[in-house]
């Protein structure tokens, strides 16, 4: 049973009549461009196939009434004043439909159960697909027209000012643009985007290490802030302003640890738009160099990685079908990706599983995904 056919069947058994829409956000991998989001600069992810999925059907009243099936936990607020009250995933649907009434959405009430099949806090983003899903959900209740640039921002506002992490744009960008088959360049400055295709004999592998990290209460925010100070101390709004040369000439004025998270911005912005050109040449190798090359950066100069994904990376890169690995997401825990041969994904991810367990006496989550399409309503 596909898990679309399966949030119909459990909305049918906890709400007693089927539902009348079903809507779906992806999770993505980020393949490169990591805490560039939001520095302005350059983003190359891509929308995977796991998702949220939510069935719904339009309540009476100004009601939300939700059932989270994988947590067997039930909530509801009122449109008509809706209250911050620290309850975990459903913030996230309250900050969405918050944002949305900031925006002048009139917004209809709607009963709705909601499943998933991303791992929470692995780094895929399951909060924005979340957040996406939820703002289909009151598309298809209330009538508004979809404008997937505007919904992500919906999406990150929620996150931002409601839940409290300080976001780019990336995540809610990608789970609502996304394309089957593609990898997204994304200018987080402009949200100019292009589709970039994925090489047909280049596998993308999700490596979960089975560990996770909370990032309102992780240092996530601290990056940020540290980002800042730099780009004041170059006289930019953001550090995707700052060249090469003018980072050589003037970085040794800064502070140590503001010069090596300014110096992983920098460079990984040069290696995001180095990695579509390898990627357009078909180029796998150089592919894959530059994705080592931003782990060591995120390792060394951001300081965002973990022992376990600094073994899960090692374990990868020792396999000689893999072109390159690293962590993605935020850090401190979760997931990170590599790029692999085709033809040798299967005997790739069981060595690297034996030898993750090996090294980390932990039992990883290892697994080949699908680029797929952004966040879709279907009726019933």
């Amino acid at each position: 049973m596909s898990t679309r056919e399966h949030a119909i069947t459990e909305f049918k058994r906890h709400f007693g009549d089927p539902p009348a829409f079903v809507v779906r956000a992806p999770g993505r991998v980020n393949l490169i461009g990591e805490h560039t989001d939001y520095n302005d600069g350059f983003v190359l992810p891509l929308a995977i196939d796991r998702a949220v999925w939510i069935a719904l059907r339009p309540a009476s009243t100004k009601q939300v009434v939700l059932h989270a099936l994988d947590l067997n936990q039930s909530a509801e607020f009122s449109l008509k004043n809706i209250k911050h009250e620290n309850q975990e995933w459903v913030e996230y649907v309250k900050g969405t439909a918050w944002a949305l009434q900031q925006a002048g959405y009139l917004l209809a009430g709607w009963e709705g159960l909601i499943t998933s099949s991303i791992p929470i806090g692995a780094g895929l983003s399951s909060s924005a697909a979340l957040e996406l899903a939820a703002a289909r959900a009151f598309a298809a209740v209330s009538g508004y027209p979809w404008d997937a640039v505007k919904m992500a921002r919906i999406g990150q506002q929620a996150e931002r000012d409601w839940v409290g992490v300080n976001c780019g744009i990336m995540d809610q960008m990608i789970s609502a643009l996304g394309r089957a088959g593609h990898a997204l360049l994304m200018d987080c400055r402009s949200l100019k985007t292009n589709l970039v295709p994925l090489p047909p004999d280049m596998a993308v592998v999700v490596l979960d290490t089975a560990t996770r990290r909370g990032l309102v209460d992780s240092a996530y925010n601290i990056r940020r802030q540290q980002c800042n100070v730099a780009a004041r101390f170059f006289g930019v709004p953001a550090l995707r302003d700052v060249s090469r040369d003018e980072f050589d000439a003037k970085a040794a004025a800064l502070d140590p640890v503001v010069f090596r998270r300014a110096r992983h911005v920098i460079e990984e912005n040069f290696r995001t738009r180095d990695a579509v050109q390898a990627m357009s040449r078909k180029d796998a190798a150089k592919l894959g160099r530059l994705i080592n090359a931003s782990h060591a950066s995120l390792r060394d100069d951001f300081e965002v990685s973990s022992p376990q994904l600094d073994q899960m990376v090692d374990c990868a890169q020792q396999e000689s079908a893999c072109y390159g690995a690293r962590m993605t997401g935020a850090g401190f825990g979760g997931c990170a990706i590599a790029i692999v041969q085709s033809e040798a994904v299967h005997d790739f991810c069981e060595t690297v599983t034996i030898n993750y367990q090996k090294a980390a006496g932990l039992k990883p989550e290892i697994y080949v995904c699908t680029a797929t399409d952004g966040a879709t309503t279907s009726a019933i």
